[in-house]
């Protein structure tokens, strides 16, 4: 009896109790109903699989146009070189329009247009004994 007395005086405090899942409350501020936070969740991940489709898709298409602009000057190359007469035409061993010359044994060998100096004997600014 006096158990029964206990629990009935204690009752009216219980309604001062938190609640057990405080995260699972709509009437706090922020509350995000499960449903919806799933969604969400969904549709960002679906975000992210596109952006990086878009982004894999630009990459293919810049390097095809790469592929197709080298070909292209291949091409024209070719056709202005043969155009030429008396030209002779040397194959680019280098794999490059724009390398500078060609490489042996892992140096690098450049060719200048302009005929080396040799040092002035006589007349120099400096007398080498």
């Amino acid at each position: 009896m006096k158990k029964l007395i206990l629990v009935a005086a204690l009752l009216p405090f219980t309604l001062f109790a938190q609640p057990i899942n405080t995260l699972n409350n709509p009437n706090q501020p922020g509350y995000q109903n499960p449903s919806q936070q799933r969604m969400q969740n969904e549709m960002q991940v679906q975000q992210q699989q596109q952006s990086r489709m878009l982004n894999q898709q630009m990459q293919t298409q810049t390097r095809t146009q790469q592929q197709h602009l080298q070909t292209q000057i291949n091409n024209n190359t070719q056709r202005v070189q043969q155009s030429q007469p008396g030209v002779q035409v040397l194959p680019n061993t280098n794999g490059s329009m724009l390398s500078g010359g060609t490489s042996s044994g892992g140096g690098m060998q450049q060719q200048h247009m302009l005929p080396q100096q040799q040092p002035q004997q006589n007349g120099g600014m400096q007398n080498n004994p």
